[in-house]
């Protein structure tokens, strides 16, 4: 690393930029392996905000501008007007990032489960605003999330891809952390971070770390600095909308982005708190699902077809499942095992007996009064 990466690096960590992104994109090519017999068709009843039923569509749509125009993406600019940042740097920031979280986190290296992940989520970035590569890893992780840092480096929890039920959830949440890239939220904060430190410190260029608070991030032993950890409402409601668009465009059913975050809020219901603190950051509301189901209704024209799942998610998602499965009996037999004071004299031998073959064996006597 050089010492200007090393110089960036400073900064973000001190600014607290390293603000981890929650869901994702696909692309534009043929889904992987699209099994035909589980697509579906746009349902042409009419829809309330905050139904179970799929949001009713219009045939055609008639965009206000070029960011309501699906058919402009890859050819227009989502990312915020402060920049401070180009992307070169950014890029260079990123990885210095990703480094520091592959030193901390047990990423998955089956090929099948990481080749199938990436595949999904590069067709989601060639359908999207993205102007720079995506490199897309697998966390070891409980954990329901996914994130992204500045200049496309992401990762996808598995516990993520077992919860989601089909794969246009999966791509969904994918699309919505690949908008946060597109849209450069990370390195925009980071902007106005900096103007905030130098008009509240004169003379001040860096902020020392003393200034900045840590958190240790949800599943994975990664130091975050507390400032701007959390984006702001506007911006996940930005990605939010991107992210729809990323996810139809590569062919997916816009309405799974919504299932899948009642899903979770039926989940917390039922049992308070296994919603990961993450997303209780910036929960599912039902506000936030109704304005989802608006905008697919308002600029998302109708499809014959949308991919719901396909065969190979099915078989990606039981894959990892008993990965998941062998090393949790993997830690627990390596784990060391306590025994009480009693156990242990009750493995003592009670027999002085030299040919004696088992220890744990009873020694019968006679009773004194019994002999003749």
């Amino acid at each position: 690393m050089n010492a200007s990466q090393r110089h960036a690096v400073r900064f973000l960590l001190a600014t607290g930029l390293l603000a981890m992104f929650a869901f994702a994109a696909r692309s534009q090519d043929p889904p992987p392996q699209q099994d035909p017999s589980k697509t579906q068709q746009p349902t042409q009843k009419a829809q309330q905000p905050g139904s179970d039923q799929p949001v009713q569509q219009k045939d055609t749509v008639n965009p206000k501008n070029s960011k309501e125009d699906v058919e402009a993406i890859g050819n227009r600019s989502v990312s915020c007007h402060l920049q401070f940042f180009s992307l070169e740097k950014e890029m260079a920031l990123g990885k210095s990032l990703a480094q520091e979280v592959e030193k901390s986190s047990k990423l998955i290296d089956d090929p099948i489960v990481t080749e199938y992940v990436n595949r999904v989520g590069q067709n989601l970035v060639r359908n999207s605003d993205a102007k720079v590569p995506f490199t897309i890893k697998v966390v070891d992780s409980d954990v329901i999330n996914a994130f992204a840092l500045p200049g496309g480096f992401f990762y996808v929890n598995s516990g993520l891809i077992l919860r989601a039920q089909e794969e246009s959830e999966l791509a969904g949440v994918m699309a919505h952390e690949i908008s946060h890239v597109t849209a450069r939220h990370g390195t925009c904060q980071a902007s106005k971070a900096e103007i905030t430190q130098l008009a509240a410190i004169a003379g001040s260029f860096f902020i020392p770390y003393s200034l900045a608070g840590y958190a240790i991030y949800e599943g994975m032993n990664v130091a975050i600095p507390l400032t701007f950890l959390k984006f702001s409402r506007n911006s996940e409601r930005e990605a939010d909308f991107l992210g729809l668009q990323y996810m139809y465009k590569a062919g997916y059913d816009p309405n799974s982005y919504v299932t899948f975050f009642e899903r979770l809020q039926a989940d917390e219901k039922r049992h308070p708190g296994s919603i990961p603190k993450v997303f209780s950051t910036h929960p599912p509301t039902p506000e936030r699902i109704e304005n989802t189901q608006r905008e697919i209704a308002r600029i998302l024209p109708a499809r014959q077809e949308y991919i719901v799942t396909t065969s190979e998610f099915d078989q990606v998602k039981g894959r990892l499942r008993g990965i998941m499965f062998a090393r949790k009996v993997t830690d627990a037999r390596d784990k060391p095992t306590l025994r009480s004071k009693t156990e242990q004299s009750k493995k003592q031998p009670t027999s002085n007996d030299p040919n004696s073959t088992d220890d744990d064996r009873p020694t019968l006597k006679r009773r004194p009064d019994s002999q003749p």
